[in-house]
């Protein structure tokens, strides 16, 4: 039997950036109900938590699970389940897009505390003042000599 520790941090957000998930309550349902959902789908959510237009998710993968799949499974059945129960006044949607970075064991805690803390995180800056910032640091790291 395959061992397979690969842990992966997860971002995406609401379509448009519209803040649907505006109350620390409607918040803690949601992020309850991916992690039931994906226990039952077999997919070992580590942690999740977010804002109001966005979501991180740290998962690690298991033998058969791809990126793909995990987003498809949590995204389509998350935004299927905040519908039917009527939980926002207007349609949900998820963005298609998302961000997928691994993250190494020794980092592990480091990304469970960041992600614990996006309510008090995003007191001080707005997700896409996050996103603009993370992508400009992504591609000096990655272009500089």
């Amino acid at each position: 039997m395959p061992n397979v520790k690969v842990y992966i941090h997860f971002v995406w957000s609401t379509k448009d950036r519209v803040p649907f998930l505006n109350t620390k309550d409607l918040r803690l349902k949601v992020w309850q109900h991916i992690r039931e959902n994906a226990q039952k789908k077999g997919v070992f959510v580590d942690f999740v938590n977010g804002y109001s237009d966005h979501c991180h998710c740290l998962i690690s993968l298991g033998v058969d699970q791809t990126i793909q799949k995990i987003m498809q499974l949590i995204k389509g059945e998350s935004s299927f389940w905040i519908n039917k129960n009527k939980l926002t006044s207007e349609k949900f949607e998820w963005q298609d897009e998302y961000f997928a970075v691994s993250v190494s064991e020794s980092l592990l805690e480091k990304v469970r505390d960041y992600i614990r803390n996006q309510e008090e995180h995003h007191k001080r800056k707005t997700f896409q003042e996050e996103t603009e910032e993370f992508i400009l640091k992504f591609r000096f790291e990655r272009f500089k000599g």
